[in-house]
């Protein structure tokens, strides 16, 4: 009786409240999300629950032999079932039904945050699906894949793919290469992925005034600025606003790609461009993978850098695209005194400390440890380095950021970097 009681709360009007806040947050029409709650997502659940326990060897046939004892014999198949079996079977059921609305709870606490943090986002796509993403009836035919779908089908495997190969000149072909080479996306690829995304890319010439993406639309493309300059704008409160602006060498449109949302804002062309784009498979099968690692990595890292634990995800999302990772052994120094400072760092691992020299004298002024980041004096002032920065452990790893990236991604920080310059004194 305990059981069926606990079977009985995971229905209550509290657990319907944390399943609907879930599926009001999908693409689909009232009577779709209804469906899905009260026939759909019931057999699911007692389906994988089920599959998971026994782990087929086939699981096709397994689920076969399933549903049809579900639609017909199940009342025969249960005359065998001794009451330990089915009390076994109802608390497996049980725990799964519990994990469930536990990551039910998680994901609509989530999808809270991710609609609050898109709207105060300064860019054409969010780091986490944006507010767009709820479509109307009308957009809903476009949508690629519903969400039982992706769970339980086999859209999440990976399958043979050729990606297109759209003819190119050898000038072209290098003046793409060196392009991609500006973007963390691209450029850390191996020399075949790089070679097949060379051939996957197609030119796209974009006039002034131009509009390349437009908001709300699904995303199928990402695009690589060769040449020229774009306009992010955004609807806000009724109006347009420019809320970014990219020019050569950066990407847009790759969120949506990454997530598979719509278009949170249009993008505009503010003169004459020469963009690259990219399709979807494309994406998926070539780079996908290798950049959300690569992003995910960086974000976790830079959440627990002091300096930059206030941001949001979006703007962590932004510098972690733009860090180079250097690994340096013991004594090497990686910014010298007097020299020109070109570089932003942050130490990922080991110990490095500051010597600075005071006439006939050097002293060691400043120990960093992972977290601590070093060299933006320098780019803030314009001025050449105020100190050497020295390896001490066997080995290091440093992130680095040019100072192109360092003044578009950090700007909006120069006043709280400015009153740590006397750290460095």
């Amino acid at each position: 009786s305990r059981l069926l009681k606990s079977r009985e709360l995971l229905c209550s009007p509290l657990s319907n409240a944390v399943t609907m806040s879930v599926v009001d947050g999908l693409p689909f029409a009232e009577d779709k999300k209804d469906y899905i709650l009260q026939t759909l997502d019931p057999i699911l659940e007692e389906m994988v629950s089920d599959v998971l326990q026994e782990m087929p060897t086939i699981p096709m046939d397994f689920m076969i032999q399933w549903l049809n004892k579900r639609a017909g014999k199940a009342a025969a198949f249960s005359e065998h079932v001794s009451v330990t079996q089915r009390n076994q079977m109802l608390k497996q059921e049980l725990r799964s039904l519990q994990e469930s609305l536990h990551e039910a709870s998680t994901a609509a606490v989530s999808a809270v945050e991710n609609v609050e943090d898109e709207e105060e986002e300064e860019d054409d796509e969010d780091d986490e699906p944006p507010e767009g993403w709820l479509k109307s009836e009308e957009s809903q035919s476009k949508t690629r894949t519903s969400v039982s779908a992706e769970a339980y089908g086999e859209w999440n495997a990976k399958k043979a793919f050729t990606p297109p190969n759209h003819p190119k000149s050898d000038d072209q072909k290098q003046r793409l290469k060196q392009t991609l080479n500006k973007s963390f996306m691209f450029s850390a690829l191996e020399e075949k992925d790089m070679q097949l995304v060379l051939g996957a890319m197609k030119e796209c010439k974009v006039e002034a005034g131009e509009k390349v993406i437009t908001e709300g639309d699904n995303g199928d493309f990402l695009f690589v600025i060769e040449k020229g300059t774009l306009n992010c704008i955004k609807s806000v409160n009724g109006e347009e606003k420019v809320v970014k602006t990219v020019n050569e060498g950066d990407v847009f449109g790759e969120l949506a790609l990454l997530y598979n949302c719509p278009r949170a804002a249009s993008v505009m062309a503010a003169d004459a461009c020469i963009c690259w784009q990219l399709d979807r498979e494309s994406f998926n099968h070539i780079v996908k993978d290798a950049a959300v690692a690569r992003r995910t990595k960086y974000d976790e890292f830079l959440k627990s850098v002091n300096l930059l634990s206030s941001l949001e995800a979006y703007e962590r999302s932004q510098i972690a695209d733009a860090l180079v990772a250097e690994t340096c052994k013991k004594g090497d120094t990686i910014v010298k005194q007097d020299d020109p400072g070109d570089k932003f760092y942050i130490v990922e691992e080991g110990s490095l400390y500051a010597l600075k020299n005071f006439g006939s004298e050097e002293k060691r002024v400043m120990e960093y440890k992972p977290g601590d980041y070093f060299g933006e004096l320098a780019l803030l002032k314009n001025q050449p380095r105020a100190a050497s920065v020295v390896v001490e452990s066997e080995t290091a790893k440093v992130l680095s950021m040019s100072r192109v990236s360092f003044n578009k991604m950090l700007g909006p920080l120069a006043d709280l970097l400015s009153s740590k310059v006397s750290s460095y004194t």
